[in-house]
């Protein structure tokens, strides 16, 4: 069993979705990590990238997964690209990715390892992630990949479908894993399990 496998079954003890599962190890984590950190690849823990951000712990990012009940005709906006690590497994789930990052240097290197592995279907675009793609919007889903403080952006929201499932870390001192479901009356918000993300920084890199 190659590495990638190997995680994914380390992490159905935490996720029963096998359409996430498949997709985790199908996926070369290794790729979307800096040449110094490879070793700890397929560690279940968060790793340091570029910019100061981080990839995320793989439990967390199938959780995230799983929470989004991506279908295959779903378009989905990914806010917080980081390593493009994400990005790639919701290209795996979802018809087409939209992922926006604000440091044009992280958005560039996800761009280039997608390009190289075949994700053909995730665009990256370097923006604000508070604004989201209102140009493109409604979303079928919408990941949030770092912390949004102690509410979640209205303008995110409101490019949600109706049906459709936004996931994110809210909260400050204690960020807490959060589905908001858009329904015909409004927003449905569930609070799960806590979780640490780096901050959702208002604007693009100067």
């Amino acid at each position: 069993m190659d590495q990638a496998a190997a995680l994914a079954r380390r992490l159905s003890a935490a996720v029963r979705d096998e359409r996430v599962l498949e997709a985790v190890a199908s996926v070369p984590r290794e790729r979307f990590v800096p040449p110094d950190q490879v070793a700890r690849a397929y560690d279940n823990v968060a790793l340091p990238i570029d910019c100061g951000q981080t990839i995320s712990q793989p439990v967390v990012v199938a959780r995230m997964l799983e929470l989004l009940e991506l279908a295959a005709t779903d378009r989905v906006l990914d806010v917080g690209t980081g390593s493009g690590y994400h990005a790639a497994l919701l290209g795996l789930l979802a018809e087409h990715v939209w992922t926006i990052e604000r440091y044009p240097e992280l958005s560039a290197q996800a761009q280039a390892t997608l390009a190289e592995l075949g994700y053909a279907n995730v665009t990256c675009l370097v923006g604000d992630g508070w604004e989201g793609l209102p140009d493109l919007a409604p979303f079928d889903a919408i990941n949030v990949a770092a912390a949004t403080g102690d509410e979640l952006p209205s303008e995110l929201a409101r490019q949600l479908a109706v049906g459709g499932r936004l996931v994110a870390p809210i909260g400050g001192r204690h960020q807490f894993l959060t589905r908001v479901r858009r329904t015909l009356d409004g927003f449905r918000q569930e609070r799960l399990e806590p979780v640490r993300f780096v901050p959702l920084v208002r604007g693009e890199e100067d």
